[in-house]
């Protein structure tokens, strides 16, 4: 077909495409990195009309397009799609040639709107209020614990691991993430550490176990924090580790802990409410105290509207934003925060990132047990996607040490040394 032709012209690698009649087509000079295959003909009219890379992914998550062989190499089609140019000429040959493409009922996208896609915003309104909050965390991390426990390691630890070789395992890899967190903040037998969104506990568990702390964390989701009480109970950690369902916001006092450490978090905090979580976490925090933000950052300033964006609005973090690492400092520094250190672990995400997608194809039939079919394809596409997005640099992911500004010298040793080589102190 010469408008499929037309459409992936200058691709710069091998793909086909299989058409629901069966007629198949090859483009690129080598053997397909992976088929498309397009099941309904309208689907294939509104990717020709719109070409939106946005369509193409709800399509796939709703069976109406798959993809057969490299994942990764299928993503890569959507910057192709966006920086496509047509001409007047063109514009009109594919309107024409769309038209007359069949159709039939339930082919196309209308009208499906299974759970995962309902948009918060037309269920709740105030972006970031408590109420919202917590039906943001709960689309996504309320999925099923038995869901993640088939792709995450044997802490159940979301977020990014820390290899100490490209070949460790993920629990290896998780394992070694939780003690480099625990000797960055200097953690010692007696002291009171925060988690704020300690997601299901790995962290507070570690910490009470391998550091001797008392360790309480939080959180919004009700899926995590009953998982977080049965493993606290069945470990025998009461009165050593403690867990609310509680908004960050919502925590009393000052000065309540020595140490606070927030992993994978501040993604859902919004922009805006950046000088209000940084605010609590100074207030809550001892003289003297460390504090570690771990989160994800953007290569751009603020959050603007792209298809990664909408992407991950509407389909995965609902209300999440990032921003720069230098505009996240700046805002610890304007709480009272004073940095002491600060790592770049993106390569470290990307691993992460592609152990989650090999686990979950490994388990796809038992996770089909668990969540629905478009569930599944949602979580296969976007951790597929944020793997390249973290090999190719457009995000980052960076841990952010930091103490209370206090006069005097700041609460750490002189060197690094204690962290990575403990064995040496």
């Amino acid at each position: 077909m010469p408008v499929v032709r037309r459409v992936l012209r200058g691709y710069p690698g091998n793909l086909a495409v299989r058409l629901w009649d069966g007629e198949t087509l090859e483009i690129g000079g080598g053997p397909p990195d992976f088929t498309l295959v397009f099941r309904h003909p309208a689907v294939f009219r509104e990717l020709i009309l719109f070409r939106d890379p946005l369509r193409l992914a709800e399509a796939y998550f709703l069976e109406k397009v798959d993809i057969e062989g490299d994942l990764y190499a299928a993503l890569r089609l959507k910057d192709h799609l966006q920086s496509m140019r047509l001409s007047a000429i063109e514009k009109a040959a594919f309107l024409s040639g769309a038209l007359l493409l069949g159709n039939s009922a339930n082919d196309g996208m209308d009208g499906a709107s299974p759970g995962w896609r309902a948009s918060l915003s037309a269920r709740l309104a105030g972006k970031h209020s408590r109420a919202r909050d917590r039906q943001a965390i709960a689309f996504h991390y309320d999925v099923s614990n038995d869901f993640y426990r088939l792709w995450l390691d044997e802490q159940m630890v979301y977020s990014c691991a820390y290899f100490e070789e490209a070949d460790d395992n993920l629990d290896q890899a998780q394992r070694n993430k939780l003690d480099h967190l625990c000797r960055k903040l200097r953690l010692k037998p007696g002291e009171r550490l925060l988690d704020i969104g300690c997601g299901w506990g790995a962290l507070i568990r570690w910490a009470a176990v391998h550091y001797g702390v008392e360790a309480h964390g939080i959180t919004l989701s009700r899926n995590q924090y009953e998982y977080c009480l049965r493993q606290i109970a069945e470990r025998g950690l009461q009165g050593r580790v403690s867990v609310e369902l509680k908004d960050y916001r919502d925590m009393a006092g000052d000065a309540q802990f020595d140490k606070i450490v927030s992993v994978g978090m501040f993604e859902h905090v919004g922009i805006k409410n950046l000088p209000v979580y940084f605010g609590t976490a100074q207030r809550l925090l001892k003289p003297g105290g460390l504090f570690l933000n771990h989160g994800i950052t953007h290569d751009s300033e603020g959050w603007q509207k792209s298809v990664s964006t909408q992407f991950i609005n509407r389909y995965v973090f609902p209300d999440g934003e990032l921003d720069t690492v230098s505009n996240a400092q700046r805002a610890m520094e304007r709480a009272g925060f004073e940095i002491l250190d600060v790592e770049a672990l993106r390569p470290h995400y990307a691993l992460t990132l592609r152990h989650w997608v090999r686990g979950l194809e490994a388990h796809r039939e038992e996770a089909l047990r668990h969540v629905s079919e478009p569930t599944y394809r949602v979580w296969r596409l976007y951790m597929a996607a944020c793997a390249l997005a973290f090999e190719e640099g457009s995000v980052g992911v960076y841990q952010i040490l930091a103490a209370r500004r206090t006069k005097g010298l700041n609460p750490v040793p002189l060197t690094r040394r204690d962290v990575y080589s403990p064995g040496d102190e």
